[in-house]
């Protein structure tokens, strides 16, 4: 049987930064700026986090079903950095305010970055073992960047955003090629949060282990799938995108181990076939789990699908857990998703100043991990409030009251 993507949608918060300017700002390097190929980033107000974003994801899509669509929901996985408790999950609150069927199974997975992949398997197998035949799930990958020191070169690609998928056996966005998946594992330490404010790790040895990963799982995907081909097999690539710049020296590494191929000649191969996938990462900045399906919505919206197209994906976790697989897309994928007017979602975002991004960073620090009570003022930012989510029917965060989150629409 088919299965796949049925339906996706992102959610790329209401406000964002220019990354010029920041670098600027912050007296960085100017060179590391053209590297990096980042325009903007998405920046999470102070009463937002990643619950409000799971759910403004992950509405519009299901405010499109049916009833009885809605009703066959019967897994949601969530997938995230950004846990807000050691036992309970997001999803509790996030089944709860989509109003979801409550004979559905729930929980959160995390396995750094490559977390949003481990739950879309997840999601696939269970929808293909038919053991509740027409069942569909819901996978949610959120996460929100608050751990950003100023003045490092970490802080420029941090984002903040969600991407909700529904999962079932009429693929309309996405038809996985089902066993045609590379793994690659192994124990590093590139990168980690060993507490909820602070996110560390080496730079250089995390650049060595995704390209590494890539390589290995692409070779793991070539051992399973007969005449598998970097350049051939692919019309399309959409890699985890830490950021963009990341992204273009693993393709040409690749070209050049694989292939062999000069480096003009591979960046006319990414120009081709990667750089569709960037379109929506270089306005939003990295989100963790949820980064590699945001690449995956550049691709369709970005390009010609006048037949079906075959697209692989890289996905990436430090620590490290990779995977190289693939699907595809058809013009039903890219009719269904043009409808969404996603460019236009992202030009509507609010611009920041620098000083209201240091004071939502200031405001943002005083959630921290395991607050027990503490209520939402908007009063420090009220302006922006009104500006970016006042009268929108957006989900946020209204106070923790024992340790218990609430929430009202803006």
């Amino acid at each position: 049987m088919n299965v796949g993507i049925e339906a996706i949608d992102f959610y790329g918060g209401r406000a964002f930064l220019d990354i010029r300017r920041l670098f600027e700002t912050r007296k960085l390097d100017l060179r590391r700026f053209d590297n990096l190929m980042l325009r903007r980033k998405s920046v999470a107000l102070p009463c937002e986090d990643p619950v409000s974003f799971s759910v403004n994801a992950a509405k519009p899509l299901l405010d499109r079903l049916t009833a009885e669509e809605r009703n066959k929901i019967e897994l949601l996985v969530t997938a995230t950095e950004s846990g807000l408790d050691f036992g309970k999950s997001l999803s509790t609150y996030i089944h709860h305010h989509l109003g979801l069927n409550r004979a559905c199974r729930v929980f959160e997975i995390k396995q750094a970055c490559y977390g949003g992949t481990a739950a879309l398997q997840t999601a696939l197998g269970f929808v293909a073992s038919q053991h509740s035949p027409g069942a569909k799930a819901l996978v949610v990958a959120t996460d929100i960047a608050k751990a950003a020191v100023k003045g490092s070169y970490v802080e420029p690609s941090q984002g903040a955003g969600a991407v909700a998928m529904l999962v079932s056996d009429r693929p309309e966005i996405l038809e996985i090629d089902q066993g045609a998946s590379g793994f690659h594992t192994y124990e590093v330490m590139d990168s980690c949060r060993p507490t909820p404010e602070i996110e560390t790790g080496d730079s250089d040895l995390s650049l060595l282990a995704y390209l590494d990963c890539l390589e290995q799982s692409f070779k793991a995907y070539a051992a399973k799938v007969e005449g598998a081909d970097f350049v051939e097999t692919f019309d399309f690539l959409a890699f985890h995108t830490p950021f963009p710049g990341m992204v273009k020296g693993a393709h040409r590494m690749l070209m050049r181990k694989l292939k062999k191929c000069s480096p003009a000649v591979s960046d006319e191969d990414f120009g081709r076939r990667v750089a569709p996938s960037l379109s929506y990462c270089v306005e939003v900045g990295n989100i963790y789990s949820a980064t590699v399906y945001l690449a995956l919505c550049s691709v369709i919206d970005s390009v010609a699908v006048d037949v079906p197209k075959r697209i692989g994906l890289y996905s990436y976790g430090s620590g490290c857990c990779a995977e190289f697989f693939s699907g595809i897309v058809t013009p039903q994928s890219k009719a269904k998703l043009s409808q969404l007017r996603k460019r236009e979602s992202l030009d509507d975002r609010n611009e920041l100043t620098m000083p209201e991004y240091d004071a939502v960073l200031e405001r943002s620090l005083e959630w921290t991990f395991g607050i027990k009570d503490k209520v939402v003022d908007v009063a420090p930012y009220q302006e922006l409030y009104n500006r970016a989510l006042a009268g929108k029917g957006l989900l946020v965060l209204k106070q923790i009251k024992e340790y218990h989150r609430e929430y009202e629409w803006s």
